[in-house]
């Protein structure tokens, strides 16, 4: 095995020399770095191993991010792909890589990820409860956020109001006239479902976004006598358009179909506009559509789409620099506010 010494003693100079060469080059002259490095090469040498070196130091310059869904989901949905902008905004300023964990609720649940990684912290985004890995990361005892998550023991938090926005958006809907309402919703257990969720699957769901938006639909419906056995809820994941295209058909291709429907995401609820679209079915003028997130597609869609905002980029940037920070003291508990956009997709229900 090549290794350091290896190299120092084939060219006649200190360990540190050799080590300074790929750690600290302006100690060494161009000339005997680039001597070091061609010996390196040719003794197929590839540096020094980067787990080693941030274990001598105590410091790996990494934070690891434990996160939702499949990896490929990071880089395709657009609420993900802002948070991850605003958490890589706040790393780059002060010098932080990013290492990305995915955790797909339905496969194996292995924490040793977790165990393994190489970081000096944590956020956790958007996984279940009782997710096992949640349970390595308390033990590993570093600073760790979680974000739309439950209370992480020892971690802070950053949330938005899911209640408060999806309350918002059933208010809305009722303003307008509507009783006749679906739900298209995440998640409601790791265990890869996908259809309509009855009453027990939602009062057993695991994930807090998921619960804290079906309570904010569920709770204006029940005060206002909508009995919420009636409602069809859907249950599809992961947020994607076509998920939501697949949830909308269920819902509209039956003999009494709603005269509204909620979304957990825009994506979902652009999968509903394009469910719609293809029946022949106006937008809002038969169907009413809401969804949640405001991406960057609502405003643009036709037509556009009434959902509820909050800023993707600001809980990113907050977690970011909350974990950069640190904290005396408790914990901060920080919940970023919803703001309710009304646009074109929704109106008054049709007379029947």
């Amino acid at each position: 095995v090549v290794t350091l010494k290896t190299i120092a003693e084939r060219l006649s100079v200190s360990r540190t020399t050799v080590s300074n060469a790929y750690s600290r080059p302006d100690q060494l002259t161009p000339a005997l770095r680039e001597r070091i490095l061609s010996t390196a090469r040719e003794l197929g040498y590839a540096g020094p191993n980067p787990t080693a070196r941030s274990l001598r130091r105590g410091k790996s310059a990494a934070i690891g991010v434990l996160f939702t869904d499949v990896l490929s989901y990071a880089f395709i949905d657009p609420a993900a792909v802002l948070f991850l902008q605003g958490v890589a905004e706040a790393f780059e300023q002060a010098g932080l890589s990013l290492l990305l964990l995915p955790a797909k609720p339905e496969r194996d649940m292995d924490p040793s990820p977790v165990y393994e990684a190489v970081v000096d912290g944590f956020l956790i985004y958007s996984v279940p409860g009782d997710d096992p890995r949640l349970d390595a990361i308390r033990e590993r005892g570093m600073r760790t956020v979680s974000v739309d998550q439950p209370n992480v023991v020892g971690a802070a938090t950053v949330n938005i109001d899911d209640y408060g926005g999806a309350r918002a958006s059933a208010e809305h809907l009722l303003t307008l006239g509507h009783e006749h309402i679906a739900v298209i919703a995440f998640d409601l257990l790791p265990d890869g479902f996908q259809g309509q969720a009855d009453l027990a699957r939602q009062a057993a769901t695991t994930f807090t976004v998921t619960r804290d938006r079906l309570t904010g639909y569920m709770d204006p419906l029940q005060q206002h006598g909508i009995d919420w056995s009636t409602v069809r809820v859907e249950e599809r994941s992961p947020s994607s358009r076509r998920a939501g295209y697949e949830a909308a058909t269920a819902v509209l291709d039956q003999r009494q179909r709603p005269t509204a429907i909620l979304a957990m995401s825009d994506q979902l609820a652009l999968g509903a506009l394009d469910a719609a679209c293809d029946r022949g079915i106006r937008v809002p003028e038969e169907l009413s559509i809401v969804g949640f997130d405001d991406v960057p597609a609502a405003a643009r869609s036709t037509p556009s789409l009434t959902t509820v905002r909050q800023s993707h980029l600001d809980k990113g940037r907050t977690a970011g620099q909350l974990i950069i920070d640190g904290w005396d003291g408790e914990p901060p508990q920080i919940v970023l506010p919803t703001e309710l956009v009304v646009r074109a997709s929704t109106g008054p229900p049709p007379q029947r």
